[in-house]
């Protein structure tokens, strides 16, 4: 629409109800008059509580493995999706998380982004390992890899054993706020520069048990978030671990969180979600949803949440 007929069809208007087309016609909208509102008392959100079962997830994998190898699919992964909308990626607003199995052999060829990455290793023998910018790290049943954002990554099996493990990226954040790149290395393959007994990108679980133990438990639950702030600015990593018996219990707040289960048996109540869960399994706590953990027999859990970003922006808060 020119300059001039917009002139002439707004001074044409003899009402409000002739002059809002041609607001919308110019990309306007009247405040007063919008489609849905812009504001509201306290969050919402369309996002689920859900539940992903590891049995399940290991056995779609071992199926895929079957037709899709790493040269194919560069990463196999079976993403957890959130069914909003049309969504098929996020797990919940701001972070996705994944199954994902590599074979005895293979190497999933060297990549970057911009989204930070972690993985939750689930079951690997030795021989498998991430080499992240050169670093080689072993990946070990039970120890949490950090990938900063913009790191070169790749991962490789030379055991005699699949392994599998669980990715939490804050891809979805990185999407909203559109500054995603991702880079293929050339040839796939990144030089080992180092190969350290100890790395700020590694979260050994033996060292991370060490550290729980001089937790002091409050109703049998202990807390501990481990040391990230360094490398992610987006997402912060909690270790929890509950007495058989015990209960984790959070009052809503606005942080999206991602729960897997590192070890141990129990029930969840997730808004008004009720879920058995077990070693291996995920759970989805959308933004602003109280919730419960309490273990039938001593477990672990490690908790994924976007809290570091919301409170960087002062959008963290809990329910009184």
């Amino acid at each position: 629409m020119t300059s001039d007929t917009s002139t002439r069809d707004l001074l044409a208007a003899a009402d409000l109800d002739a002059l809002y087309p041609v607001l919308d016609a110019n990309r306007m909208t009247a405040g007063w008059h919008k489609k849905r509102p812009s504001l509201w008392k306290e969050p919402r959100t369309a996002f689920r509580p859900l539940h992903w079962r590891y049995d399940v997830g290991a056995l779609a994998l071992d199926q895929a493995g079957r037709w899709m190898d790493t040269e194919l699919a560069e990463r196999r992964n079976l993403l957890l999706f959130n069914p909003v909308g049309d969504n098929d990626y996020d797990t919940v607003n701001t972070l996705v998380a994944a199954y994902q199995m590599i074979k005895p052999g293979e190497h999933a060829k060297a990549h970057r982004h911009t989204p930070n990455a972690m993985r939750i290793i689930l079951d690997a023998a030795p021989g498998c390992f991430t080499v992240v910018d050169g670093v080689k790290l072993p990946m070990r049943t039970g120890d949490v890899l950090l990938t900063p954002s913009m790191g070169w990554h790749s991962h490789y099996n030379i055991g005699d054993a699949n392994a599998y493990w669980i990715d939490v990226l804050d891809v979805p954040l990185v999407h909203r706020l559109e500054p995603m790149f991702v880079e293929h290395l050339p040839g796939g393959t990144q030089a080992e520069t180092s190969s350290p007994a100890e790395h700020p990108y590694a979260f050994p679980l033996a060292a991370m048990l060490a550290k729980l133990e001089s937790v002091k438990a409050e109703r049998g639950v202990k807390r501990l978030r481990a040391d990230t702030a360094d490398h992610f600015k987006t997402m912060a990593i909690t270790y929890c671990q509950i007495a058989a018996g015990a209960a984790e219990r959070t009052v809503a707040n606005t942080a999206s969180r991602v729960v897997i289960v590192l070890g141990g048996r129990g029930t969840a109540q997730v808004g008004d979600q009720a879920f058995a869960w077990s070693r291996g399994d995920v759970i989805a706590v959308p933004s602003w949803t109280p919730h419960a953990f309490e273990a039938t027999e001593s477990a672990l859990l490690v908790e994924v949440s976007d809290e570091p970003a919301l409170r960087a922006l002062g959008f963290y808060r809990e329910q009184p």
